[in-house]
């Protein structure tokens, strides 16, 4: 029973802390200049396709441990992309 929750609780931990690092990468390179308007334009694309994938995940009986697992799935491969 405690591990579920333990599972989830670490990949929400961690979805925040991945998410934060790809936030201020697209920040700092905002700032300096180096942004594209593609990028920004991605940036807000992919929220709500990120939100109507979640909306699916729940609607056809998934959890939310699936739908963090989803997130942090997408937030990684910005974040490689990003480093790149």
């Amino acid at each position: 029973m405690f591990a579920p929750w333990w599972e989830f609780s670490t990949d929400a931990v961690m979805l925040a802390v991945e998410a934060q690092s790809v936030i201020a990468m697209r920040l700092t390179s905002i700032a300096l200049g180096r942004g594209t308007h593609a990028e920004n334009t991605r940036m807000v694309s992919e929220k709500a396709a990120a939100f109507a994938e979640a909306a699916m995940t729940l609607a056809t009986g998934g959890s939310a441990h699936e739908v963090v697992r989803g997130y942090r799935k997408h937030v990684r491969a910005n974040g490689r992309r990003l480093r790149r």
